[in-house]
């Protein structure tokens, strides 16, 4: 690749660039933290607007919907109204369609904000990302990427204590309240500091691409449905599953189609081509599913075998955060300095030993059992974070990051989507096969069981059962024992396959080029 002087088409325009990093980090951390967020909430969305569990989910659902549709074609938009303008509006509509989620009445009407919080959401992550790393010179991007980080990997940590604390403390609706004051910060921070790069200012983007909008958003929308919905309804058991995923692959074939012969496309696909964004954006993809699995899996294994509270959960799950904190410092520092790729493979080793840690899980832990465990692991998703969007970006030209950046974190999301569903069907799937082989060993005609069911029917009776009574509850307490140590078995499943995909990982990395920023060079040397 041709160097070209650090710095060209900055979008610094003259301010401080940490200035710059600070006000699209808020816009970042607004969204992410509103993900994750809204997710302790949903029982008291539910009860408040008599809706069911099932459809408060769509509470979700159609976030990151109009979310993922957004995300890839907002360099188009950038590109065609001004990246600037364009970010700022992004953040307007998202903070009025925060007070519009707090203010519902119904639960038609929370489903129509969030749809409009989803897309005006869609563009501040690649926008905030192109931003940075055109702002600052390639040697200075890892330290920026850091601030960046802090939005991105600590915010889905906070977002479960911060969304409990509020909904036990005032209300669901403060949940989509809070945004308000930090999107108005933001929005005065991008006004003041950010300016958009003369290329920005002479492009040219072409006629939109509606029909390329279109069948991306059918084929985006159809797999997060399914992604959903999936396990509730036996997957491709149930005829309106295949039906979706046979539109699906449809869809997803046709703009593949579209978006390589159309002269001015949506979305670039051809930023495929680089080796590093290519293989950057599988890595992300599978560490979006691991932390996102991650984020999912703790919390519900607290709240569900432990019998914790939301905000217990999310206490005990954040000192992940203060993991990413602490790495993010050293982190930028050393992304200047090393070949970027051992810092990525230390990354998902981390993350895979810690993911070990926790398969060792059982139902007489404390609160604060996997304290350290924890902290490992929000380390290692920082040392994975910041080198491998820099590495990935490393030999992109300026023109290319905005577009880029959108793929990237589009293929973040939907492996973070892909991870929470297969975590979720492990858990349920692998309880009915650990029930079926406990319940082998409960044979009637056992010493033990006999043993321990004449010991619980004669506690039974002494605190005023009938014996009939006493043995049918002893009985139905052996079964609830049964089920929670199935369910107990199907989580360590779970964390051992993550851990095991952490580990797969490494060798991966090692294909990417090798990535140590220069002066005076955007890419980095080979």
């Amino acid at each position: 690749m041709t160097p070209q002087p650090a710095g060209s088409g900055s979008a610094s325009g003259g301010a401080n660039p940490w200035l710059i990093a600070i006000a699209v980090m808020l816009a970042t951390f607004m969204e992410v933290l509103d993900t994750s967020i809204a997710a302790v909430a949903l029982p008291y969305i539910a009860g408040s607007l008599s809706a069911t569990n099932d459809e408060a989910t769509w509470v979700l659902t159609s976030y990151l919907v109009a979310n993922a549709i957004i995300l890839p074609a907002s360099s188009w938009f950038s590109l065609r109204f001004g990246r600037k303008r364009f970010l700022i509006t992004c953040i307007v509509i998202f903070t009025v369609s925060s007070f519009a989620c707090g203010a519902a009445t119904s639960l038609a009407l929370i489903l129509m904000a969030r749809a409009v919080q989803g897309a005006g959401g869609g563009a501040l992550q690649p926008l905030s990302q192109s931003i940075l790393l055109e702002t600052f010179p390639p040697e200075k991007r890892g330290s920026a990427m850091a601030v960046f980080a802090l939005g991105v990997v600590v915010a889905p940590v906070l977002g479960p204590t911060l969304g409990g604390w509020l909904t036990d403390t005032y209300s669901w609706r403060w949940a989509f309240y809070i945004n308000i004051p930090i999107g108005i910060f933001a929005i005065f921070m991008i006004s003041r500091y950010v300016v958009d790069p003369p290329y920005i200012k002479d492009a040219h983007p072409g006629k939109f691409d509606g029909i390329g909008l279109g069948l991306l958003a059918v084929w985006l929308g159809c797999l997060q449905i399914i992604l959903d919905k999936g396990q509730e309804d036996d997957w491709f058991g149930a005829t309106w599953i295949r039906w979706a995923a046979t539109i699906l692959v449809i869809a997803f074939v046709a703009f593949l189609i579209r978006e390589f012969r159309h002269a001015k496309p949506l979305v670039d696909l051809r930023v495929f081509r680089h080796r590093n964004f290519a293989i950057g954006c599988l890595l992300i993809g599978l560490f979006g599913a691991a932390i996102y699995g991650m984020i999912t899996l703790l919390p519900l294994f607290y709240q569900e075998l432990m019998g914790y509270t939301a905000l217990a959960a999310g206490w005990a799950v954040s000192p992940r955060g203060i993991g990413a904190i602490v790495a993010m410092p050293i982190i930028g520092y050393l992304t200047a300095k090393m070949d970027n790729r051992w810092l990525i493979a230390f990354g998902f080793s981390l993350f895979g030993a810690a993911s070990i840690w926790f398969g060792e899980v059982n139902l007489s832990i404390g609160q604060w059992t996997f304290l350290w465990a924890i902290l490992i692991s929000g380390f290692g998703s920082g040392c994975i974070f910041v080198p491998l969007a820099t590495t990935s970006m490393a030999f992109l030209k300026n023109e290319e990051i905005g577009n880029a950046s959108g793929l990237y974190n589009l293929l973040r999301n939907i492996g973070g989507s892909i991870g929470i569903s297969v975590v979720n069907t492990i858990v349920a799937r692998h309880e009915q096969l650990h029930r079926n082989e406990l319940a082998k060993s409960l044979s009637p005609d056992s010493v033990t069981v006999h043993g321990t069911v004449q010991g619980l029917q004669q506690f039974l009776t002494t605190q005023g059962a009938s014996s009939t009574t006493a043995l049918h509850r002893a009985y139905g307490l052996i079964n609830v024992e049964l089920t929670e140590q199935a369910r107990l078995w199907s989580y360590v499943d779970d964390f051992r396959y993550m851990a095991l995909m952490c580990f797969g990982c490494v060798p991966i990395v090692f294909a990417l080029k090798k990535a140590v920023a220069r002066k005076g060079a955007v890419g980095a040397g080979h």
